[in-house]
């Protein structure tokens, strides 16, 4: 082959096997010796080398004679998702050595379509966090400059699809955890509609937010995934690149104004290009209240719903650990974003009457306000982050456009989708000036996924593929 293992994507490698142009334990062992070189990243917490690798070798072994879609192609999981044999953490201290004897059911699902799970991410603990630290395990690092952050919470997922170590990573999105380091590390980030993707054996925060999705590096990659889990057709691979009749809107008041300048000027340059490849490109307004009723929403949901998501998934999946004993091994930034928001004694705390208004009134009337914008036009374009990865040295507080901000303006663009539920893809954009990536997502209504796995692989098309990190690609 004439392309280096690494750079094969998930569909690519899967058809190399299938065709007998590699085996799967000689891709394997490349993609281990990978994660050793590269191993300074902190993408991984574990890799069970001898289980993966034997795992590798029975495939090659039993290989049918028509293989399943993933036959021997290894993927990454988040350490948030149970996995059978093998260490799952969920990011904590405390489970550091916690061997789940169930599995996540979309682990479950890639493994009957013939993926094998090549080793557990790097996360935030909990999945709280938006920058990819884990005080336990230590920081993700971004491949295109070590010295800035990844995003989070799915930051070993993005660092180990970008740095080519595997060629896709299954990852959880509740505000923006597969989007965000899907946009700091030059990667396609796929979140489905609300539960699309079953979410059972997967650590969670909130159940009307999460939602289990993919990092790769091509949009053709998330759709197979897609297609295997739901068992919907795939989106067509038209060899048209063309965008003709194909209507986008964008919503600068909403998205732009707090935004990087050469983030502004690379989403208007990114605007121009599918304009020229036959796009209709329609501005709209969302309203003054949009991005302060996302707010209200997606927060009231997310923190309301962290003690009792997480008490019951302890609880049914027999984890050796209380949500109490979670609780008090938190670090103690994290420990304390809990106590004031997520504990009912707690200060910011929302209570039970209102956590029922934002569900009853709020939500709705956030999805009403983007269904308006969609029937303007079916698919709404934005940047994916509002600036590039920051320094990790002040990746908590930062200055953006002679503004200070902290970590959460990272998911300024994802929050109000993810409160409304709704399907988006983070494809790259472009890359700045100190040559770190930039997000575009394409966001569709709840339930479109198929339409915007198509549109969206027709949008990569037109943009090309952005060079990879210098010393990974």
């Amino acid at each position: 082959m004439h392309t280096q293992l690494h750079d094969l994507g998930l569909v690519a490698a899967a058809e190399a096997i299938r065709n007998g142009e590699i085996s799967s334990e000689s891709y394997v062992t490349h993609l281990v010796e990978r994660s050793k070189e590269f191993s300074s990243l902190n993408a991984f917490i574990t890799i069970d080398e001898p289980r993966l690798l034997e795992s590798a070798r029975a495939a090659d072994l039993t290989r049918p004679k028509e293989p399943a879609a993933l036959w021997g192609v290894p993927i990454a999981v988040k350490d948030s998702y149970l996995t059978r044999g093998i260490k799952s953490s969920l990011g904590t201290g405390i489970l550091s050595d916690y061997v789940p004897s169930r599995e996540a059911d979309v682990v479950r699902t890639f493994k009957k379509a013939g993926a094998l799970v090549f080793g557990k991410n790097n996360l935030e603990e909990m999945s709280f966090g938006l920058t990819g630290k884990n005080f336990h395990y230590g920081q993700v690092r971004n491949p295109y400059d070590g010295f800035r952050v990844t995003g989070g919470s799915s930051s070993g997922g993005a660092a180990s699809v970008s740095a080519r170590i595997v060629p896709a990573a299954l990852g959880g999105d509740t505000i923006g955890s597969i989007r965000v380091p899907a946009a700091l590390c030059g990667v396609v980030g796929f979140k489905p509609t609300l539960d699309r993707w079953p979410g059972s054996g997967a650590a969670p925060i909130a159940e009307h937010l999460d939602v289990v999705g993919v990092l790769a590096r091509n949009v053709e990659d998330c759709a197979i995934l897609d297609a295997i889990v739901t068992g919907s057709p795939r989106t067509s691979e038209q060899a048209r690149s063309d965008l003709k009749n194909v209507r986008l809107a964008y919503a600068p008041k909403q998205y732009l104004e707090d935004a990087d300048p050469e983030v502004v000027n690379a989403f208007n340059e990114t605007l121009r290009k599918l304009k020229d490849a036959g796009a209709e490109i329609v501005e709209i307004d969302l309203g003054a209240e949009f991005i302060p009723l996302a707010q209200q929403t997606t927060f009231g949901i997310f923190f309301h719903e962290t003690k009792p998501s997480i008490s019951r998934f302890l609880t049914d999946y027999q984890i050796p650990a209380s949500f109490e004993e979670i609780y008090e091994g938190l670090h103690p930034g994290i420990k304390a974003g809990w106590e004031h928001f997520a504990l009912p004694a707690g200060g910011g705390y929302l209570p039970e009457g209102d956590y029922q208004k934002v569900l009853a009134q709020a939500r709705p009337e956030l999805q009403r306000h983007f269904r308006q914008g969609f029937a303007q036009a079916p698919f709404l374009l934005f940047p994916t982050t509002p600036c590039a990865a920051p320094l990790i040295d002040s990746q908590f507080k930062f200055t953006v456009a002679g503004k200070e901000v902290t970590d959460l303006f990272l998911a300024n663009n994802t929050v109000p989708s993810s409160g409304a539920g709704l399907p988006g893809i983070s494809i790259p954009m472009s890359l700045t000036g100190n040559q770190l990536p930039l997000g575009l997502e394409v966001a569709a209504d709840a339930g479109q996924d198929i339409k915007l796995l198509d549109v969206a692989r027709r949008i990569q098309a037109v943009l090309g593929h952005i060079p990879g990190p210098k010393g990974f690609a």
